[in-house]
């Protein structure tokens, strides 16, 4: 990455605290900074339909992030291709493929205990396709590296097979291909099948998406057997296991866990602090080492947030000519140490104050009894620690006498379906969640 999208970065996350993420998912996914000439700020957009409405409806938005940042105004200039090639001087061809790109390759993956599994099966996929594990799907939160070795599979892949077809998708947008093809035509359907279904290598990216789209699973079952039978490999990322996927199609759901299903957790200090120095190596930016584990230490969310605040570090120092020292570290990722110091609280601290507010034993909110009280305080026990925590269903299931993973999913889905139907019950559940988090 260049200063240019690192600063293009800092400027999505401000958007994000003011447009929704599926707006920003929608609209911005294809947008690309490409650079910064005087006082205009340069970028491209292959898709002139996105192109159209950006400029008519978010034009303001990232002119007005552009002036807080640098503290001018900034004219903002979005390229079709031609345009870019007029600025570039060079063909419109795609810029910087990213299944050949020096950046998403399992050499500049930083292995930890956290993601050794993930890593060790992307290998093994990316050197035997279709042999081992397919389909090869790897879970966990955003911004913990699941793209980076899909990607790492496909540069490999590459490398090897240069004739090889790879299709590359994410969930939502398989959705957006979809009915897109079918309101055009059976030409159209007919070609959205072939590019997928001939493929060599299908990457899909977030797969949790098409669950509860009817037709988009129905067309991805057919796309899954079609390679799945001609011995083609299937790798998939998602933020759960099939298993937690509850309106996912069991047909599919089972298809998912025929291979190999491997998680990533957030990285432990050690691998943080090997994660933001071989960034700043790739980038050039002599980092110090005390500053190094001042960012290990502060920035602890995900390894998107560590590259994050490197990028940002490097934009400070390329574009405003600051050095690398901790004033600067601490001013560039303020942002990011809020968010990554939020309060996670144990399963212990959430439910001593259940079990205050609800004027009941823990042991009997952890036990068996049906007492309504209990029954609902248990409920929104499990609920809070799932969405508090990084405990796994199983884990949740331990704290309260054992019960299985899916009398958790069921407890937690019936919490859910109760805050949308009951505004008081919803404050109820929130008050609780705004009183353990201030608990620190």
């Amino acid at each position: 990455m260049n200063s240019i999208a690192d600063v293009w970065d800092k400027i999505l996350d401000r958007l994000k605290g003011e447009l929704s993420e599926t707006t920003i998912n929608t609209w911005f996914d294809e947008l690309e900074a490409i650079d910064i000439q005087g006082n205009t700020f340069f970028l491209h957009c292959s898709n002139e339909f996105k192109k159209n409405n950006i400029e008519m409806f978010f034009t303001k938005s990232i002119k007005d992030t552009l002036k807080d940042f640098f503290s001018m105004d900034f004219e903002v200039r979005i390229l079709d291709d031609n345009g870019l090639a007029a600025l570039k001087g060079t063909s419109s061809r795609k810029q910087n493929d990213r299944f050949t790109s020096d950046e998403f390759t399992f050499d500049t993956f930083v292995v930890g205990p956290s993601n050794k599994l993930a890593y060790a099966a992307s290998v093994a996929v990316a050197q035997h396709p279709a042999q081992n594990y397919n389909p090869l799907l790897i879970y966990g939160d955003s911004g913990l590296g699941k793209t980076h070795l899909i990607y790492s599979i496909a540069n490999v892949i590459k490398k090897n097979h240069e004739n090889a077809r790879i299709a590359y998708v994410k969930g939502d947008d398989f959705t957006n291909e979809l009915v897109a093809a079918i309101q055009a035509g059976p030409n159209k359907t007919a070609e959205m099948r072939e590019k997928y279904r001939q493929a060599d290598l299908l990457l899909v990216d977030d797969i949790q998406f098409i669950a509860g789209k009817k037709q988009t699973q129905e067309e991805f079952f057919h796309t899954f057997n079609n390679l799945y039978e001609s011995g083609r490999q299937i790798v998939l990322t998602s933020d759960r296991p099939p298993s937690e996927m509850t309106m996912l199609e069991d047909r599919l759901r089972t298809r998912f866990e025929w291979g190999l299903l491997v998680d990533v957790a957030p990285p432990d200090f050690e691998t943080r602090l090997a994660i933001v120095k071989n960034k700043s190596a790739i980038l050039g930016l002599d980092l110090p080492d005390k500053v190094a584990v001042f960012i290990a230490e502060n920035v602890t969310a995900n390894v998107r947030q560590l590259e994050g605040t490197i990028n940002k570090i490097m934009a400070f120092k390329d574009l405003l000519g600051n050095d690398a020292d901790e004033e600067t570290v601490t001013r560039a990722i303020q942002d990011m140490l809020k968010r990554s110091n939020e309060y996670v609280p144990t399963p212990e601290a959430i439910l001593e104050y259940i079990s205050k507010y609800y004027t009941l034993e823990e042991s009997v909110i952890r036990g068996q009894q049906r007492i309504r009280d209990a029954v609902q305080a248990r409920q929104i026990a499990m609920y809070l620690i799932r969405s508090m925590t990084n405990l796994s269903l199983e884990d949740i299931g331990r704290q309260f006498d054992n019960r299985d993973h899916s009398t958790v999913l069921y407890s937690i889905k019936e919490v859910e379906k109760k805050m949308k139907k009951d505004a008081a019950f919803a404050e109820t559940v929130k008050a609780i969640k705004t009183n353990i988090n201030s608990r620190r």
